[in-house]
């Protein structure tokens, strides 16, 4: 269309040069007016003066002789016709310049209407060649005439580019829609190349994927039948010139109408050539602002002029199809962590119900070997000289079974104990690429390894062992979530095996230590640190047979609160009485942070310090004991047992238990914590993906709001969720709210903020998320915390609301009963919903978008 529409205008350009060769419309109307008003005159007026000086002429003679008088009245005749002829000569010339003055103000008129039709084909086809002429050296009416027939034709040709635009604003609705419906990656790529070819026409569409140094595999093809298929084909060199890489990522379509007239190199026209392509156009993929690959199309059985229409339809695709790589992203690393967080919870129960050594080995490398789907997984144990044995395996049938195999390793000692003991952990995705030593590649080929895992057990805080994972099949690219899966599994079957040495070793010991099993299962069944604590202090308290056992934690100063008591009923209660203890960092921490237990069997007896005697005797103690409880390995707080009724002389067996009982306690209370995090980390992300789901569900903007507001309060147990949405001067209302009972309610209230554009506009364009867990210690200006008052704020959460890639406003959480440690949990997930509303709210946009047009058609 625009192709014969440039062939039209040449030939009319060529047409208007030779034109501009004769004279301009001015000069021509000027000649025609003379002609028509003074010629006239001019003529009549030169024959009558020669006609009448002829006949005078001729007459004299006679008139001579007839009488002298005469002679005087002829000189008189010839005065007056020249006097004539002069007057006819002066109306000639008055007679001329009127009609010049009027042809000139006619002709201005039309030399504006000329001018003025030429500026609007400027604005119209400012790129053609038919634009660059002076009106004064053109005919205007010619001009003018040409023009409107431009006009008649170009209005033509716009009426069919904005029903093609029509087509392809309903075509970009339907793909963007179908493309925001899938839930994976491959199912995205699949639609997009298959509906673009059948909506364009195109010979094949296909998407190229990089993978490193610009080299790549094509992943996605829609082709037609007779063409050959590169679905697959990887290209090592693909040939951009240089900086085009860069131009891709910055966003650069490129348009080839025939690739022998490009510029291209040798190599590339020879590439596209395997392909049969004759046209081509390339627009770029972003994936979280990263250039994922390249959505390409190509005309393989003609030469074809891409249309500017064309090339913005797949660049807008192309765009979508990037959002949408994000969210099926999004969405699988919310289902592989959910995912990730209950197997962790199965795998560490089933640990954690194995009574002994062998039992705790065996079900880890089962459980574990299901959970990663690999070929095998193996516990090897350390001996003495650092050399092992494999003292428990998995492995799918057609591998080799490496059970009781013993290793040595001269170099284990010297490279890697050191490492491990720390927590190392080692993910090879292939064994030949990862740098090791030729003693290790033949050692993992004997065991038929591609590429392996391997994870450090400690128990009693030294290294035990590796928790290992073999992939036997092929390399493979070991994931984070795997890797973290793997590493959290190898410290609970420490964990375990500590569990599992001290039961063997208590149940050795007689009714006492068979009581102390009790105890500790009755803490490991406690799943948070408030039942730990609770369970310890009753069952220790039990078992002791002593009048009082209480957990006394420690704060920064290393002064304390008591935490959890169990206590017989003569006894004062102690439970919440705050301790300072001035000396208590200076002679304590460090013993007790090695594992110091203290046994006092008579509080006068002891050389204690008088305000110690005064402090226990305010707490009616007569003898103690004191075990510290370790968590995270820093020390939590102290395990106390009280003998109230009278000294006591304290058993090395129960001072053991004591000691034992209070590490269990601190192990108890990382499960528990590590427990906590684990499902409150799996309740995150499917609370992620139920809000998106609801969110998702709403069709029109203002159901997404409301229903962000309302799901978001519930969840996470805020007083307060509203949607502040700015206007063009970056003031503001808020649109949508969601508050508990007895809290102000703020809905279309409107805030003024002259410092928000100043200040936040670009941090919050860039994703910004603001936790302010105290607005009276957080260093906020004196009129935001006047602002937050009136509503009754005292902790809030801010995320940016991004719609259109512009920022359309915030999700606000108000904390109103009192401060809030917000955690980075809770900010993740709040900062993730208010992305997902900027998509939905976009999708929401395009629906409406979508069914206006549908009407419209309809209609």
């Amino acid at each position: 269309m625009n192709q014969s529409f440039s062939q039209n205008q040449a030939r009319r350009n060529r047409q208007q040069k030779l034109w501009q060769q004769k004279w301009s419309l001015k000069t021509k109307a000027i000649v025609w007016a003379l002609s028509i008003s003074a010629f006239p005159i001019v003529a009549i007026g030169t024959f009558t003066y020669y006609y009448a000086n002829d006949l005078i002429t001729k007459q004299i003679p006679q008139v001579r002789l007839e009488s002298v008088k005469n002679s005087t009245v002829t000189e008189a005749l010839q005065g007056q016709l020249s006097v004539l002829v002069t007057g006819m000569g002066v109306t000639a010339i008055l007679t001329g310049a009127i009609a010049v003055f009027v042809t000139n103000q006619a002709i201005s008129r039309v030399s504006k209407a000329a001018a003025m039709s030429n500026s609007i084909k400027n604005k119209l086809r400012p790129d053609s060649e038919f634009t660059q002429y002076f009106i004064a050296s053109e005919d205007e009416l010619v001009m003018l005439e040409r023009n409107i027939n431009l006009f008649t034709e170009l209005l033509s040709v716009l009426i069919k580019e904005k029903e093609t635009e029509a087509d392809y604003s309903q075509l970009l609705i339907k793909v963007t829609r179908w493309v925001r419906e899938s839930f994976n990656e491959e199912d995205v790529l699949k639609i997009t190349s298959e509906e673009i070819r059948k909506a364009l026409s195109i010979d094949r569409v296909t998407i190229f994927c990089f993978n490193s140094n610009c080299n790549g595999t094509f992943i996605a093809e829609s082709v037609a039948p007779g063409l050959p298929k590169i679905l697959g084909v990887t290209v090592s060199e693909p040939g951009f010139e240089p900086g085009y890489i860069k131009k891709y990522q910055n966003g650069s379509i490129r348009a080839i109408d025939n690739i022998y007239q490009a510029d291209l190199s040798d190599d590339d026209i020879e590439l596209l050539e395997q392909f049969a392509v004759k046209s081509n156009l390339v627009a770029p993929i972003l994936k979280g602002k990263q250039l994922f690959g390249l959505l390409i199309a190509h005309q393989c059985s003609r030469i074809r002029f891409w249309q500017q229409s064309e090339i913005d339809l797949l660049a807008q695709i192309a765009i979508q199809v990037g959002f949408a790589l994000d969210y099926t992203k999004l969405l699988e690393q919310v289902d592989t962590k959910a995912d990730i967080a209950e197997v962790f919870i199965e795998i560490t129960r089933s640990i954690r119900q194995s009574l002994n050594e062998e039992d705790v080995i065996k079900t880890t490398v089962e459980e574990v070997r299901k959970a990663l789907s690999t070929d095998r997984v193996l516990v090897y144990t350390f001996s003495a000289d650092w050399s092992g044995t494999v003292i428990a395996e998995s492995v799918v049938p057609g591998y080799p079974k490496v059970l009781r195999s013993e290793v040595q390793d001269p170099c284990f000692a010297q490279d890697y104990v050191e490492k491990y003991q720390s927590g190392r952990v080692q993910a090879t995705n292939n064994i030949y690429e990862a740098g090791l030593r030729d003693c290790h590649i033949n050692l993992l080929e004997s065991f038929g390894v591609k590429a392996n895992l391997v994870a450090p057990i400690l128990k009693d805080e030294q290294l035990f062992g590796l928790l290992v994972a073999h992939q036997c099949s092929r390399p493979r690219d070991w994931q984070q979530s795997e890797i973290d899966l793997c590493t959290q599994i190898a410290m609970e079957v420490g964990f375990a095996l500590d569990h599992a040495r001290l039961l063997q070793r208590i149940e050795a010991e007689g009714v006492q230590s068979r009581l102390l099993v009790d105890t500790i299962g009755s803490i490991r069944q406690s799943l948070n640190e408030e039942d730990v604590l609770k369970t310890t202090v009753e069952e220790v308290r039990k078992v002791l047979a002593t009048d009082r056992v209480m957990v006394y934690s420690l704060n920064g100063d290393w002064s304390g609160t008591v935490i959890a008591e169990s206590v017989v009923l003569t006894y004062p209660k102690v439970l919440r009485s705050e301790i300072q203890d001035l000396y208590f960092g200076q002679g304590y921490v460090e013993d007790y942070q090695s594992g110091r237990v203290l046994a006092i069997n008579n509080i006068y007896e002891a050389g204690l310090a008088d305000y110690h005697i005064n402090l226990l005797e305010s707490f009616a103690v007569k003898a103690n004991l004191v075990a510290p409880i370790l968590k995270d390995e820093q020390l939590f707080g102290l395990l106390i047992a009280h003998q109230c009724s009278k000294p006591r002389d304290w058993q090395q067996s129960e001072i053991d238990l004591f000691g034992q009982i209070a590490m269990q306690v601190g192990f108890a209370l990382d499960h528990a914590r590590l427990l906590q995090r684990v499902e409150a980390e799996s309740r995150r992300s499917q609370l992620l993906v139920d809000i998106t789901r609801s969110i998702r569900q709403s069709l029109n903007e203002e159901d997404v709001i409301k229903t962000t507001v309302e799901e978001v309060r519930k969840a996470l147990s805020i007083d307060r969720v509203l949607v502040y949405s700015f206007y063009a001067n970056w003031f503001g209302i808020i649109i949508a709210e969601s508050v508990v009972p007895g809290y102000p309610k703020v809905l279309r209230s409107k805030i003024y903020d002259p410092c928000f554009t100043e200040n936040y506009i670009e941090k919050y364009q860039s994703g910004r998320v603001v936790a302010t867990n105290n607005i009276y210690e957080d260093g906020l200006a004196d009129c935001h915390i006047t602002l937050l008052e009136s509503f009754g704020v005292k902790a809030n959460l801010v995320a940016p609301i991004i719609k259109d890639e512009q920022l359309f406003g915030l999700l606000i959480a108000h904390q109103c009963s009192g401060p809030r440690d917000w955690q980075q949990p809770e900010i993740d997930l709040f900062a993730q919903i208010a992305m997902q509303v900027g998509f939905t709210l976009d999708h929401a946009r395009l629906l409406q978008a979508y069914e206006a047009s549908e009407a419209n058609s309809d209609e």
